[in-house]
């Protein structure tokens, strides 16, 4: 009985069974990274909305792929450009510390590409100093472009004061 009652609403239901991974595309404003799929959104984005978000990365990346942080950031910049949002306002930062700092020092399988463009649109890679200090990360081992801060903690307090939120995933 419970199974026809499900039946029974299902039928009434939108069809969603043309979404899913396939519907994830780059763009538009970095082009090879940070995939998002287009939604037919309730909550409206307010009309001249900016956004100033930061990342906090920890996790380093899987041997030779993306760090899912870095690409999280790129997505964040794409999706809300989809969205209407014009690019110029959107404002991204990145936190790096623990064993991601592998992934924005070096060369960085995987991830020096994404940096790059992520930097080239105006977002911030910060490093932990203190994270950088007990791996042996002198600042010159960093990628072009990736910012050394005292600590991630002192980056995280300068950036909520320049009115960043911190992604809270």
């Amino acid at each position: 009985m419970r199974s026809l009652l499900m039946l029974a609403i299902l039928a009434f239901l939108p069809d969603i069974s043309t979404a899913g991974p396939s519907s994830f595309t780059t763009g538009p404003v970095i082009e090879d990274y940070g995939p998002a799929a287009d939604v037919d959104v309730t909550l409206p984005i307010p009309e001249g909305a900016e956004f100033r978000h930061s990342f906090d990365v920890s996790t380093p990346a899987e041997d030779g792929e993306a760090n899912r942080s870095l690409v999280s950031a790129a997505r964040f910049i794409n999706m809300h450009a989809r969205a209407g949002i014009d690019p110029n306002r959107i404002s991204v930062a990145v936190v790096v510390h623990g064993k991601a700092v592998f992934d924005v020092s070096g060369d960085a399988p995987g991830n020096a590409a994404l940096v790059a463009a992520l930097l080239d649109n105006g977002a911030r890679i910060i490093v932990c100093g203190q994270t950088a200090a007990y791996y042996d990360v002198a600042t010159d081992d960093l990628l072009p472009g990736v910012e050394m801060a005292v600590s991630a903690m002192t980056a995280h307090a300068l950036l909520q004061q320049q009115g960043y939120t911190l992604n809270p995933f």
